[in-house]
């Protein structure tokens, strides 16, 4: 956006802001920056992981704290993968004065990301997070309905087959919601 309201070339800026302007070059996690990243005064008592996708199909995982509340200072560390033992290494990298003082971890129902948890903060309670829980009960829900609605066509049409059968007429009865 400077580049454009400065009538600048694009690419040409941001290469002299990394490499002139910013501090990238000197960043000390530059080396590693591309497996993992670690902010460990960033850790609070309550955490959320998750995984996610950043590009490609790559999957990482992320670990937040909620006192940041999604601004700066949330994240805590970033690793890539979701294997449980390289996740762990990351986690470990954080004192374990530090890891201890956890509280809560908010997760999914990955199985790597809860151990990774119970591995790296001992003293935490492990909590599924309402998203997870909400969306397999809204799918279940969902499911039983679609099994309930195939059960009643079934039926209605082996009645229909029965009064065509038995010259009889046959009125399918009409729920409250129209159907």
């Amino acid at each position: 956006m400077i580049a454009k309201w400065n009538h600048l070339n694009p690419n040409l800026f941001e290469k002299q802001y990394k490499d002139h302007l910013s501090d990238f070059h000197a960043w000390d996690q530059k080396p590693h920056a591309d497996e993992w990243l670690l902010f460990e005064k960033n850790i609070g008592t309550h955490l959320s992981l998750d995984e996610t996708s950043i590009s490609n199909g790559e999957l990482y995982t992320i670990l937040t704290s909620k006192a940041g509340k999604g601004g700066k200072g949330t994240l805590v560390a970033m690793a890539q993968g979701t294997k449980t033992e390289d996740i762990v290494e990351v986690f470990k990298k954080i004192s374990l004065k530090k890891r201890l003082k956890v509280q809560e971890v908010t997760l999914d129902f990955f199985s790597s990301m809860e151990e990774a948890a119970r591995q790296s903060f001992p003293k935490a309670r492990l909590t599924t997070d309402r998203f997870h829980v909400q969306r397999l009960v809204s799918e279940a829900l969902q499911e039983m309905r679609i099994s309930l609605r195939w059960k009643t066509l079934e039926e209605e049409n082996r009645l229909l087959k029965e009064a065509k059968r038995t010259g009889k007429s046959y009125t399918p009865h009409i729920y409250t919601n129209g159907y």
